[in-house]
């Protein structure tokens, strides 16, 4: 089907087998992209810069068995082909970072010692050391689909201790920026969508009143490409209520535009300061709401209904803040009464 007038170069749209419209970028020396968001969108202009950028590399130009080619072939596979622009991004500035100073080295010559201590020199900054890691596990693990290694190097080696990373805010915390922005306030419904649908920045700014049904909310998470469905509680309820519902996202900047992640992030910071709150961060009420759902006994699966978690390990380690003392009392309290009187055997 011919390019659109108003559609960016380099992008086409057709049906799909279901006759589904549907939008994709080609250009020669490039790999072809399949779009999932819809013109017009932030996503969708994520998606083509990130597909502009995506030069297919001859293997040819590079020196056999050198990083510079096993990254080449790297960005040919389909699981990379299929990945979201943003995790392309992500990976893509530490591959190349890596890339500039060892492209031309051998691949079946690196040793683990090499990489540890390359990630030995990276120590004062460990969450990048353990990405870089990840990374180079991914190539590694290509090489030897692609017979140049039978070993995985970087399993040898071991990830940096990074902390707990965001801080969890606490309830005192949480009453403290109430205080400081009341209902009605921007930063009041920023904070409530934060806290209460428990998405990371980047989801809840795509949200507007598009994703309610009911009484509650549809939730989409990027990050793991799924889906969850809250209901919104009276305090959600009311910072919701208390703002005018003008715009597709709720959250929109003075001029009545979708915020980028960055920018959001960067104002909300602001904000949290004026509050007194300069540890605090938007990242850190998802952590709160996986402390609460904890605290008020939720399990696992719960949890995860709400925070949209693949797994249980992820789900705990946001949880981890929680009132370990107050849960440790509430289930003493709930084995007493159930074996009590009981000469250790239960009801």
């Amino acid at each position: 089907m011919a390019r659109r007038r108003w559609l960016p170069d380099n992008v086409t749209s057709y049906k799909d087998r279901h006759g589904k419209i549907r939008y994709r970028f080609r250009k020669k020396g490039c790999p072809t992209y399949h779009f999932r968001y819809e013109p017009g969108t932030t996503e969708f202009m994520e998606e083509y810069r990130n597909a502009a950028l995506a030069k297919a590399e001859p293997l040819a130009v590079f020196a056999p068995y050198s990083y510079d080619a096993l990254i080449a072939s790297f960005y040919r596979t389909p699981k990379w082909v299929k990945s979201k622009p943003s995790t392309q991004a992500t990976y893509r500035g530490i591959i190349e970072r890596f890339r500039k100073t060892n492209g031309d080295k051998d691949v079946r010559r690196i040793t683990a010692a090499a990489i540890d201590n390359k990630l030995a020199a990276m120590s004062d900054t460990p969450a990048a050391a353990n990405n870089l890691r990840k990374v180079l596990s991914r190539l590694h693990r290509h090489a030897i689909k692609l017979d140049w290694r039978t070993d995985n190097p970087v399993e040898a080696t071991d990830p940096y201790e990074t902390g707990d990373g965001h801080h969890t805010w606490t309830e005192e915390e949480i009453a403290q920026f109430e205080a400081e922005w009341p209902l009605g306030s921007k930063e009041r419904l920023a904070f409530a969508l934060l806290l209460y649908t428990g998405l990371r920045m980047s989801d809840m700014l795509t949200v507007g009143r598009q994703h309610v049904r009911g009484t509650k909310l549809v939730l989409h998470h990027s990050k793991n490409d799924s889906e969850t469905i809250v209901p919104i509680i009276a305090p959600l309820a009311e910072a919701l209520t208390a703002m005018p519902d003008e715009h597709l996202t709720y959250i929109v900047t003075v001029h009545g535009k979708p915020y980028s992640p960055k920018g959001f992030g960067n104002w909300f910071r602001r904000k949290c300061d004026k509050a007194g709150l300069e540890h605090c961060t938007a990242h850190g009420l998802r952590k709160a709401m996986a402390r609460r759902l904890a605290e008020s006994g939720a399990t696992n699966q719960q949890g995860k209904a709400v925070t949209g978690h693949k797994s249980d390990r992820m789900f705990s380690y946001y949880a981890m803040k929680a009132d370990q003392e107050g849960m440790a009392d509430e289930a003493m309290a709930n084995l007493e009464r159930k074996f009590a009187n009981k000469g250790g055997k239960s009801e």
